[in-house]
């Protein structure tokens, strides 16, 4: 599987990753290499990712504990205190071996340690295979409110290795497989209708591979988010508007990224429908797709209201419009689109039908 180039890195695949990092470490020379895990990477995947690593390195492992509840400043100023403590310097290394926790707080953490440090992704769910590690996007959560806080800042590699995938439970990888299909909504019709197909996921290898070229030609032409990346926030105006909600309130459960977001994508296909020229056989099959993977979220009317409240906070948003990404049709997007709020609440009912 070929190497993908991005702006100023590469993604690597599998036994070719390793290969690419060995070459990196030998000839960086770095003072120290750190590497960020949390308690399930720590005993799932460090072990197989140590042994892939030729040469006698200076090794710090710093762990933080697992979950989008920990993706906060504390958490960092906590990794920084460990860094100063390990005298980690500016010749040091950070490889993030985790999800998309780990590897946008890690990436903040390498981003704003002494102004700058290097840092490597090794992301081990498909979630972070296919999105988080790719494009440069790092950061925290405020309270409950997703990614306020971050600076983009490209890693000097991304290395994709799917046995890691074998760590993961249905629903993780469920979550990730969300990511895919946005994908192929926003920019390729053929990859949607081919994921479509998939019934198990026990070889997801190209599917990756494809989900990482779409994003990569997104960002390359787009790195600060100016205009055509906003289309990857498909599905994530009201998608991260009720993960927020539903992790701040301790009586839901909380969702996955992916599960909150395949809900967002259900409604903004609705909204695509009324207002951005989506056919009704294509909200259907959206629709369908979606519940078949992810089944239904229940809401209440205090819920959806609560819910709403959040689209303030997106961090599309300007001169105090809420902007969405819409589809015209499977495969193309428009964006900076404003909805009126009774259109919203419409397409909460659609869903629930």
């Amino acid at each position: 599987m070929q190497s993908i180039s991005a702006q100023t890195y590469s993604v690597h695949f599998n036994q070719k990753a390793y290969t690419e990092l060995n070459t990196h470490l030998a000839k960086a020379n770095y003072s120290k290499v750190f590497i960020l895990v949390d308690e399930n990477t720590h005993q799932h995947c460090l072990p197989n990712f140590m042994a892939q690593i030729n040469g006698d390195y200076n090794f710090e492992i710093i762990e933080i504990e697992e979950g989008e509840i920990n993706k906060t400043i504390e958490t960092c100023v906590q990794v920084w205190h460990v860094l100063s403590e390990l005298d980690a310097d500016r010749k040091s290394v950070m490889i993030n071996l985790g999800g998309g926790v780990i590897t946008d707080l890690g990436g903040f953490v390498a981003s704003t340690f002494k102004r700058g440090i290097d840092f490597i992704n090794v992301p081990t769910t498909l979630l972070s295979m296919v999105d988080a590690s790719v494009g440069g996007k790092t950061g925290v959560d405020l309270g409950s409110l997703k990614n306020q806080v971050g600076v983009i800042n490209q890693p000097q590699m991304v290395l994709v290795i799917s046995s890691f995938l074998q760590t993961l439970e249905k629903r993780q990888l469920n979550s990730g497989f969300a990511e895919m299909l946005k994908h192929g909504l926003i920019k390729d019709k053929k990859y949607w209708n081919e994921l479509n197909l998939v019934a198990d996921f026990n070889n997801l290898d190209e599917f990756i591979y494809d989900s990482v070229v779409i994003k990569n030609d997104v960002v390359t032409i787009d790195p600060t988010e100016q205009n055509l990346r906003k289309i990857l926030n498909y599905g994530h105006t009201l998608g991260h508007a009720i993960e927020s909600y539903f992790l701040e309130n301790e009586d839901k459960k909380t969702l996955l990224h992916g599960e909150a977001i395949a809900v967002g994508m259900v409604l903004e296909a609705f909204l695509s429908n009324k207002l951005t020229g989506l056919e009704n056989k294509d909200l259907e099959a959206i629709k369908n797709t979606f519940t078949k993977h992810y089944g239904k979220v229940e809401f209440t009317e205090d819920d959806i209201k609560q819910i709403l409240t959040y689209l303030k906070f997106d961090k599309k948003n300007s001169h105090g419009n809420i902007n969405f990404v819409l589809l015209e049709c499977i495969g193309e997007c428009k964006i900076d689109v404003t909805v009126d709020e009774d259109l919203l609440h419409q397409s909460f009912a659609y869903y629930k039908v």
